[in-house]
């Protein structure tokens, strides 16, 4: 096919932008943290959502994780994550808590396999170090840091949804999806 004078070629452009969906999650069994940040090439990254799952804490455990694993299911449907970044379980004094934590990553972990989404853990140490070049950042820290980030006016509440997408963050840029 030769040119000829006065076509034109139709370039499309839309393939150098492109845009990847995260969906952190800060696990619980009372309080599970979720997140979603929108990164799109040369753009700043964007909060699609943030909230938390709770749960009552008298309730059956089992009721308690169903309903992680259906509110994460809608959260999905709504959302379209590409991807998933997960804090991973770290056991500090607290065994009863990590095992409550363990039992909810379970619903998560199953919940990301279901949907066939990749998912990826980091250690709330990998979270802090990324989003403040320091392990031992505090809550507010972070917060602060999840904020100047997504280049928000007021910092994330409650602090499980700020762990949610400081995970979401952290996955970005581990693998850099924010720049590439």
């Amino acid at each position: 096919h030769s040119k000829t004078e006065g076509d034109t070629l139709d370039i499309s452009y839309n393939y150098l932008m492109s845009t990847k969906r995260i969906l952190g999650i800060d696990p619980g069994t009372g309080i599970c943290g979720f997140g979603v940040v929108s990164f799109t090439t040369h753009k700043k990254p964007r909060m699609v959502t943030a909230g938390v799952i709770s749960t009552p804490a008298h309730t059956p455990l089992a009721d308690r994780l169903l309903d992680i694993y259906e509110s994460l299911n809608q959260i999905i449907e709504e959302t379209k994550p590409d991807e998933v970044s997960i804090e991973k379980l770290y056991f500090n004094q607290n065994i009863t808590t990590g095992i409550s934590v363990a039992e909810a990553r379970g619903v998560v972990l199953l919940v990301m396999k279901q949907h066939n989404l990749p998912t990826f853990e980091y250690t709330p140490l990998q979270i802090k170090q990324s989003m403040t070049g320091y392990g031992r950042a505090d809550k507010k820290q972070m917060q602060e840091m999840v904020r100047q980030f997504l280049n928000m006016k007021d910092i994330v509440k409650p602090d499980d949804a700020a762990d949610a997408l400081a995970a979401a963050i952290t996955h970005a840029m581990m693998t850099r999806a924010a720049y590439s």
